[in-house]
């Protein structure tokens, strides 16, 4: 790129490009990489400019692929590359001050061309590259040569892990504070933390995303295949050998950046004075980072708009939190289980005191309480849900701080308004959304302190005012309307059964119900009612229209012989399978209702209040064989509620009907009720979920990561539009 670089259109006649992708082999020890990597130029701003950024960098990929062999550039580069990041560690007794700008500018370089060597490559022929070296003969490769690939990775992970993000007045013990100090005495007038600290922070900060984002790079040879990938020699890098003893730090370190969402650089806020004698090769970090390189990282419009804002806030807190879900889904070695995923499954608390189980090498301990407020404040994105999933499903320790919170509202509440706005988001982060709903709801603590916990005034529920309400009648009023948009939008039977799964666990313990979402329960099974009688006509018809007579009686559906239904068609067997579908619905609704009348009557006058104003519609199911178990205690309650205020007159009021109703629920004998299996629903992954994860993951990559732009065109994993 080199110092006259001053934009992107420029670059693919850039004479240092031309040189590094040209025919003549450049020696690790070369002046030239000085020159290569002081650069300065004007960075994408938008997705246009990133798909230009790619389109030159294509250009240069092109000649370096068939170059290469023979000079052997690439391993060049990255070999000054790992140079300067030796230096980095030894920064104490080092004066020279370009070291820490090159290398980042190295590793930019260094991730452009290996988005497109990966893109169009196989993995086995981008190891050949890695290995090519300047020799006198053409196309011959070092037999010798150290495992670049093996090293770089472990080089970004350690610079992922070992570079503090500095800040005035901390780590001033550390040698990197005392030797930055120390350059900088003299050149401030105003004291050297003053102005230091934002100065080392912002190019910490720059080198730190840029590992992040290179690492992404390189495992995004998932992108390019449709079939999950099993066997891949980059994730056996990071799965063995010198990456594997800092699995734990790279998950924890990226678990902390996502928790303290450390805002990106600000423009124009440190100045790195150019040096008379030193050529001019290092030029200001203010215009060449700040205002340069860096803006790219306040991007829109290449994430979803649901988290657009926040990766503008925090560039790294975002592709540290995509990286994180990228390893975890790394599949499992026939040999070794993903060591990352391991690590999510057993961290700890920082307050936990008891002792690491000997079996784990890769536990560590974090900050419940600072993960579980990134948690709550972060839900608008996909990728922080998908991160709340794993973390309840897969780490018991995280569930069971989790489910003690008492401010547990604070974590249900921006679930409850992503099913809200369901019609806004993809239906992955519903599905998400809803199994974290399941996961909650398999605890019975969880189940009565929901009802314990009353908000008010719930500004985005916008189908009635809310001034006051239990945070379980909002759930359940958030759940149903899932259900019912479910119903004349998606109809996904998957998304219906979870949805019930969440109120089934949760009505044995319903307690005080708001009226609003008693009348929604009862409201609920009166739209299946009428589901259920539309699609019993249309089978009725269907078989009518077989037998080729409007006139002839047929037998009730549930006694239709197999000759009968021998005479479906395609469209027949449709309806009588929406018939079963709706069946199975209406009765866990009945099972719901049932559960609450039987464990709580007396804590729900508001329900079954709701029940007496509608009761009507449980006339038609008191003899339907499906039903006639569960249908019950229902019209026992419906009977001995209607006896008692027909006793009481006629015109009666709200209130005395409520008031009738409480006296009621204490003299009705709890013998009467008949006693059915509780109501219980766990969460189970099914087989292979790999098929699941990974193209979401990646699929999240490819619309959210920071700066990084692949061609749709290329992509295989997934369709644009899951994307």
């Amino acid at each position: 790129m080199g110092a006259n670089s001053s934009s992107i259109s420029e670059l693919p006649e850039n004479e240092y490009l031309q040189k590094l992708s040209g025919s003549e082999p450049i020696s690790e020890n070369d002046p030239f990489w000085n020159q290569l990597l002081s650069f300065s130029f004007t960075t994408p701003t938008n997705s246009a400019d990133l798909k230009l950024l790619e389109e030159a960098t294509i250009s240069v990929c092109k000649s370096l692929v068939e170059k290469n062999p023979r000079t052997g550039n690439l391993g060049s580069l990255i070999k000054v590359f790992l140079s300067r990041t030796k230096e980095l560690k030894i920064s104490a007794e080092c004066q020279n001050h370009l070291f820490i700008w090159q290398a980042h500018n190295a590793l930019f370089i260094i991730c452009c061309l290996l988005k497109v060597f990966i893109s169009r490559m196989s993995e086995e022929e981008l190891q050949l590259h890695f290995t090519y070296e300047e020799k006198a003969g053409p196309s011959s490769y070092g037999t010798e040569c150290e495992d670049l690939i093996e090293e770089l990775l472990c080089c970004l992970i350690q610079l992922i892990v070992e570079i503090p993000l500095l800040y005035p007045c901390q780590h001033t013990d550390s040698n990197w504070w005392k030797w930055l100090c120390s350059w900088y005495r003299g050149r401030y007038s105003g004291g050297v933390t003053s102005a230091l600290g934002y100065a080392v922070r912002d190019i910490t900060y720059s080198i730190s995303l840029e590992a992040v984002t290179t690492l992404i790079v390189f495992l995004s040879c998932q992108l390019f295949h449709k079939e999950i990938l099993r066997e891949s020699i980059i994730h056996r890098y990071l799965m063995h050998g010198r990456c594997l003893p800092y699995t734990s730090r790279l998950v924890k370190t990226l678990l902390y950046n996502f928790i303290r969402q450390e805002r990106s650089p600000p423009p124009g806020t440190h100045v790195f004075q150019q040096q008379t004698d030193g050529g001019g090769l290092l030029y200001g970090i203010a215009s060449g980072v700040a205002t340069g390189l860096w803006t790219v990282f306040t991007l829109g419009g290449v994430g979803s708009k649901a988290s657009a804002q926040l990766e503008q806030c925090s560039p790294l807190a975002s592709q540290s939190l995509l990286l994180l879900l990228v390893l975890a889904n790394l599949t499992d070695t026939p040999d070794t289980p993903n060591p990352y995923r391991q690590a999510i499954m057993s961290f700890k608390n920082t307050q936990d005191n008891t002792a690491f189980s000997s079996s784990n090498p890769h536990a560590f301990q974090i900050n419940f309480n600072s993960l579980y407020t990134a948690l709550c404040d972060q839900q608008k994105s996909d990728q922080a849900t998908l991160l709340l999933y794993m973390l309840l499903h897969q780490n018991s320790n995280v569930r069971t701080y989790v489910l003690a919170r008492t401010d547990i509202e604070n974590l249900v509440l921006p679930i409850l308004e992503i099913l809200y706005h369901v019609e806004e988001r993809n239906s992955h982060h519903v599905y998400m959304a809803l199994i974290i709903l399941l996961i909650l709801t398999e605890d019975d603590g969880f189940n009565r302190s929901i009802h314990e916990v009353i908000l008010k005034n719930i500004t985005w529920y916008a189908e009635r005012v809310l001034t006051e309400i239990s945070l379980g009648s909002l759930l359940i009023l958030v759940v149903i309307r899932t259900i019912q948009y479910n119903m004349t939008r998606t109809r996904d039977k998957y998304l219906h059964t979870n949805c019930l799964a969440a109120l089934a666990n949760m009505s044995a313990q319903f307690r005080s119900l708001h009226q609003y979402a008693a009348q929604r329960i009862i409201s609920l099974f009166s739209l299946l009612s009428k589901k259920h009688n539309k699609v019993l006509e249309q089978a009725t018809q269907s078989l009518r229209g077989s037998l080729g007579s409007n006139d002839s009686p047929l037998p009730d559906y549930h006694f239709w012989e197999m000759s009968d239904c021998l005479h479906f068609s395609e469209t027949k067997l449709r309806h009588a399978q929406d018939l079963n579908v709706i069946e199975e619905v209406i009765r866990m609704m009945l099972e719901i209702i049932n559960s609450c009348l039987t464990n709580s009557l007396h804590h729900n006058p508001n329900l079954v209040y709701a029940l007496l104003y509608k009761r009507d519609l449980f006339e038609q199911f008191r003899t339907h064989p499906s039903f006639q178990d569960i249908m019950q205690n229902i019209d026992l309650v419906i009977s001995f509620f209607s006896s008692r205020l027909e006793q009481a007159g006629a015109e009666l009021s709200v209130e005395r009907v409520l008031e009738i109703i409480k006296q009621g629920a204490v003299a009705l004998p709890k013998d009467r009720l008949r006693k059915f299996p509780e109501l219980k629903f766990k969460y189970v992954e099914e087989e292979q979920p790999e098929e699941f994860f990974i193209p979401y993951v990646w699929s999240l990559v490819y619309n959210s990561a920071v700066a990084l732009y692949w061609n749709p065109r290329d992509i295989q994993l997934f369709t644009m539009d899951s994307g």
